[in-house]
């Protein structure tokens, strides 16, 4: 009476045509904000999300279904640009799950191959990273999506021993590995207000109770001076007496421009 069309499962996506990297990509990004991120338009995303993978045919299907199983989200505000078909790519080794090799250049900018056993993607504010145990160095580690090239899937498959908590891995090396100096805060909050305001990419809790949420914050003191004098509840500084100091510092030059 109205018009319209139905689609059967496996149809196409009529008058919207997609080619296959397209309706993945519309999946991936529907399936990323119906998981919430304060915009408002969590349930419709879902809700078209549901619509899209009734139609979708079985071989994207499982690249989608790869990257909602094996993606973790450390993110408060919007979702990072990403390579889509590395992230598949990624993803799939992470899924089925088969070793994988790429080339790779550190912080430095020094490559190397690597040879991995894939485990679990993870997105920040910023950036993408593989969580994987690295074959040739027997451990386990991450590495910057953007920092990969030349993808290669293996065909070999593997079950992990055990496996590690892939956030908060990634989460205390931005947090506090890759700086020298590290501090000790307590903030006067239950964790879930604390966390809030800090999140996992900018310290890690080491200690909490329904009052108070205890912090490990890497970077040089100045900085960690001038963040935690933004923070919107009482905190004390357990260590070092270098933030301590510039806390004061900080303190007395407001004092002087108030």
């Amino acid at each position: 009476l109205h018009g319209g069309y139905r689609l059967g499962a496996g149809g196409r996506l009529p008058p919207l045509v997609l080619d296959d990297d397209e309706a993945v990509a519309v999946a991936v990004g529907l399936r990323l904000s119906a998981g919430g991120v304060g915009s408002g338009m969590e349930a419709a995303s879902l809700s078209a999300l549901t619509k899209l993978d009734r139609v979708m045919p079985a071989r994207l299907r499982e690249r989608v279904q790869a990257v909602r199983a094996v993606t973790i989200d450390l993110r408060q505000r919007g979702l990072p640009p990403v390579d889509a078909d590395a992230l598949v790519t990624l993803a799939l080794a992470c899924n089925r799950p088969e070793r994988l090799r790429f080339s790779y250049l550190d912080g430095s900018g020094r490559p190397s191959d690597r040879y991995v056993e894939p485990y679990r993607l993870v997105y920040t504010d910023r950036r993408w990273y593989l969580v994987a145990n690295d074959r040739d160095r027997g451990a386990w580690r991450s590495f910057r999506v953007d920092r990969m090239t030349a993808l290669s899937p293996t065909g070999v498959p593997f079950v992990h021993a055990e496996t590690p908590d892939a956030g908060a891995m990634v989460a205390e090396g931005l947090a506090v590995s890759v700086f020298s100096l590290h501090a000790l805060v307590r903030v006067t909050a239950p964790p879930d207000e604390a966390r809030r305001m800090i999140g996992p990419t900018v310290g890690v809790v080491v200690d909490s109770d329904d009052t108070a949420t205890t912090f490990r914050i890497g970077g040089d003191a100045d900085w960690i001076a001038h963040y935690l004098a933004g923070l919107e509840a009482p905190f004390e500084v357990l260590d070092p007496p270098e933030v301590r100091a510039e806390l004061r510092a900080l303190g007395r030059r407001l004092q002087r421009h108030r």
